[in-house]
């Protein structure tokens, strides 16, 4: 006996279950009667094609034809009182039960399968000469140590020169809140002296660079926040005019 497929059924469970997914039949529910001539129908289909059909699945027919008997003759004891079995349909149920169950796990691992042959490996190297021998003796005369270690001093020392004058560049650099005062003092000094709209470049401080008109700019916005100013620009990329709008004390 060999296993042939006939279709897309692989064998005469594989047919069953097709036959009971296709009429929403629960596998533990199986209408016998209907089933049985579905599957007997099919099997004589396939023969006018001329599709040898293996004895697997024609003992599975003999089995349904056997269960379709019991369900539509009942049970008659030699007293002749109707006998209440346990169910026919249950083995078949079971074995059903069982070969979804085996099914759906091969084609999981057949997905499976299917990913890795996808998933490509790096070659393994020759760790040999890592793990056979470990340990990396150093060979270096005292001269050679001590030159090594010199030059190590003299980088260090240049690094932590770097960073002390990086740093102290950075420590004078001035704050928004100092630079909205030293705005405002000017401001007010501009104000008394009869001119209420002052161009925002006679705010910056003498010489100033990139960072001094970023931190003035980011002072003005801080003080028209505050209600202390206004500002009008009257074209993109124009001239910013400050007008003080009076003298108070601002944060």
């Amino acid at each position: 006996m060999y296993k042939v497929r006939i279709d897309k059924f692989e064998g005469p469970f594989d047919l069953l279950v097709y036959l009971l997914e296709n009429a929403r039949m629960d596998i533990y529910d199986i209408k016998v009667g209907e089933i049985t001539e579905q599957y007997i129908e099919y099997l004589n289909e396939m023969d006018e094609l001329n599709v040898e059909v293996s004895s697997e699945f024609i003992v599975l027919a003999a089995v349904l034809i056997r269960l379709k008997s019991y369900m539509l003759l009942p049970r008659v004891s030699d007293t002749g009182e109707i006998m209440f079995e346990e169910d026919p349909r249950t083995e078949l149920a079971g074995r059903l039960s069982e070969y979804v169950r085996i099914k759906n796990i091969a084609s999981m691992l057949k997905e499976c399968e299917e990913e890795n042959l996808s998933v490509y490996e790096k070659p393994a190297e020759d760790m040999s000469k890592y793990i056979d021998d470990p340990d990396e003796i150093l060979m270096a005369t005292e001269e050679q140590m001590v030159s090594a270690f010199i030059l190590f001093l003299t980088k260090k020392k240049k690094v932590e020169e770097v960073t002390k004058r990086y740093q102290g560049v950075r420590s004078e650099r001035e704050s928004v809140e100092s630079r909205v005062k030293y705005m405002v003092q000017k401001l007010d000094a501009k104000f008394k002296e009869g001119r209420s709209k002052i161009p925002f470049n006679e705010l910056l401080p003498d010489d100033a660079d990139r960072y001094d008109v970023t931190i003035s700019f980011m002072s003005l916005l801080s003080m028209i926040q505050q209600q202390a100013c206004d500002a009008e620009q009257e074209e993109k990329f124009g001239a910013i005019t400050v007008t003080r709008k009076e003298i108070q004390d601002v944060q």
